[in-house]
C-alpha cells in the first residue's frame, strides 16, 4: 500500500510539472486553460475566443498591446502561436520569450529546416538540450 502511494504521489507531481511546461496554442486553449495564463482577464480571455483563429503569433500580439512587453512576454510562455520555422518574419521569431537577436539569427541561418530533428541537431550547437526543447514548443515545420 505505501509503494503504491508514493507512486501515485510521483504521478501526480510529474503531471503537474510537464502541465507547467507546457504551451497552450491560442486557437485551441478552452476559456478555462485562457484563465490560467498569466495576466489573463476573463474579458481578454472573451476577446481571444471572439477573435480566433489567429493565423500567426503577429495576430495575437496585436490583439494584447493593452498588456506590457514583460506582460506579454510572460503570457507567451503559457500561451502561443506556433510560427512556422520556415516562413516565420523576424518579429514572430523575436517573439519567442527570451528569443534575442543571436539566436535570431541561427534559427534563420539553417532554413529551410526539413524536419524537427534537423532543428534540435542545429540549435543544439548553441544552446543546451534543455532549452532547445524549450525552443521547440513555439515552432513548427511546415
Amino acid at each position: 500500500m505505501k509503494t503504491m502511494a508514493v507512486f501515485v504521489m510521483l504521478v501526480g507531481i510529474l503531471q503537474a510539472e510537464v502541465a507547467s511546461q507546457l504551451v497552450l496554442h491560442a486557437n485551441l486553449a478552452t476559456e478555462a486553460e485562457l484563465l490560467q495564463v498569466p495576466h489573463m482577464t476573463p474579458a481578454l480571455a472573451t476577446t481571444i475566443l471572439e477573435r480566433r483563429p489567429f493565423k500567426s503569433v503577429r495576430d495575437l500580439d496585436a490583439l494584447l498591446q493593452s498588456l506590457s512587453r514583460q506582460q506579454r512576454s510572460e503570457l507567451y510562455g503559457k500561451l502561443f502561436v506556433p510560427i512556422n520555422l520556415n516562413a516565420a518574419t523576424d518579429v514572430e521569431i523575436l517573439t519567442i520569450p527570451g528569443m534575442g537577436q543571436r539566436m535570431l539569427r541561427e534559427f534563420k541561418e539553417y532554413r529551410p529546416y526539413r524536419s524537427i530533428e534537423q532543428f534540435r541537431r542545429e540549435i543544439g550547437k548553441y544552446v543546451s538540450g534543455q532549452e532547445v526543447a524549450r525552443l521547440e514548443r513555439y515552432v513548427t515545420i511546415n
